[in-house]
């Protein structure tokens, strides 16, 4: 389940249904947002940010609800799939899983996809410190042999790499939208007017201001220190932690594995 939490897909389903099996459990799902992300690449911040913007809700009525009751996980067979078939259309749900394991009708274009990818250094440095801090990963390794772990694809998921390169080959499909953490950081008025037109939401000047504003306010929420003492919401987090060594290392490494994809990452801002 951590490596579940490090992943978030944001996909979003127009009034078309489909069926699928998992577990073993049969599902259909109409009408329904689904959005994507691998584990810590921004899950938290991408659902609460999708939320806002799809229902036109504001920072504090957020921090009342219970978020993954309102945006369920697909893989889980509990809650989440218990949840998705209680909830009314159209639904919000969560999902990190790969592109090609995800249900026909998202590779057919019935429904919509949003992806959002971080830079992988920052991402690293995010979920070792999240297994750090969980009791029953109880992990105790350094963080030298995680990075190790994570550029040899051995964490939960899978490789890193060919997860974001999936949904790469397909960020030009018109029912996908693919987005980056650091844009939020960076340029978060455009990423707001990007999801307002790719969940076909109205809002007027006036309203889209405000819930850029509303939007910020999450985001300062949850990077801030004292919200998140270990920092994992901030960007550039990396150069806390890599060593110059270690730094080589995972460049050579990303340039064998991401050598012939032109997806490109901010790792300063």
């Amino acid at each position: 389940r951590v490596a579940e939490q490090e992943k978030t897909v944001c996909r979003c389903l127009s009034p078309h249904s489909y069926s699928f099996s998992f577990h073993g459990i049969s599902l259909t799902i109409i009408q329904s947002v689904l959005f994507h992300c691998l584990v810590y690449a921004g899950t938290g911040l991408l659902q609460e940010v999708v939320y806002l913007v799809s229902q036109g809700a504001d920072p504090d009525e957020i921090g009342l609800m219970n978020i993954d009751e309102q945006l369920p996980v697909l893989e889980y067979p509990q809650p989440g799939l218990d949840i998705i078939k209680e909830l009314t259309s159209p639904r919000l749900i969560k999902s990190h899983l790969p592109y090609r394991f995800l249900p026909s009708d998202l590779h057919n274009g019935n429904s919509k996809v949003i992806y959002m990818a971080r830079n992988p250094k920052d991402l690293v440095v995010s979920y070792y410190q999240f297994h750090r801090s969980l009791r029953t990963m109880s992990y105790r390794g350094t963080f030298q042999e995680f990075c190790r772990r994570f550029m040899n694809d051995k964490l939960g998921y899978g490789s890193w790499f060919e997860h974001v390169q999936e949904f790469w080959e397909h960020h030009m499909d018109a029912n996908v939208l693919f987005l980056k953490y650091e844009d939020m950081h960076k340029d978060l008025a455009t990423m707001v007017e990007q999801l307002v037109r790719f969940l076909g939401v109205s809002y007027d000047k006036a309203q889209l201001e405000s819930m850029v504003e509303h939007c910020h306010q999450l985001i300062d929420q949850c990077c801030n220190a004292e919200a998140l003492p270990v920092g994992r919401g901030r960007v550039g987090l990396w150069k806390d932690i890599f060593t110059v060594s270690m730094n080589e290392k995972f460049d050579l490494v990303y340039k064998q594995k991401m050598g012939k994809c032109d997806l490109t990452f901010d790792f300063y801002l």
